[in-house]
């Protein structure tokens, strides 16, 4: 399933705090700071501006402030500093393995999909503020970055 190489994959909880000011934030950013091995997904990029869409519809984010975050994933994840991981049909089938294949974690369908899209960059590590999903991730392998 991986490609040999290694690298910290970062799911939707983590990635959202490195755009807007959350619990955390400030440590995750001196982390995330020069590093060359990040990963990130289509599937998280889509989930955080989800939860920018929600934050500008409660009035926590002005229209404006909504899309320049947009940009501003969209840019980085352009740029190559963040190694980008696109969700295909074969990241589905590994993630449909996952969800049958586990009793002990109660695994959901979005953090099977993460795992997957980890797994199929060959990630060895995981950074989520999500317990379940740093449970999924262990489950299958991957160790959590612990702050």
């Amino acid at each position: 399933m991986p490609d040999g190489s290694s690298g910290i994959y970062i799911d939707s909880s983590a990635l959202a705090k490195l755009y807007f000011p959350e619990p955390e934030s400030d440590v995750l950013d001196d982390f995330v700071k020069g590093r060359q091995d990040l990963i990130i997904s289509e599937l998280a990029i889509t989930e955080v501006i989800s939860a920018v869409a929600r934050k500008r519809r409660e009035k926590l984010l002005r229209p404006k402030q909504a899309n320049d975050i947009r940009d501003a994933i969209l840019a980085d994840a352009a740029s190559g500093s963040l190694r980008l991981q696109d969700l295909n049909p074969a990241v589905h089938r590994d993630a449909e393995r996952m969800l049958l294949s586990t009793d002990s974690v109660p695994l959901r369908t979005l953090d099977a999909l993460h795992v997957a899209l980890a797994l199929r960059a060959g990630a060895n590590r995981l950074i989520t503020f999500d317990t379940r999903m740093a449970s999924a991730g262990a489950l299958h392998g991957l160790q959590t970055v612990e702050f």
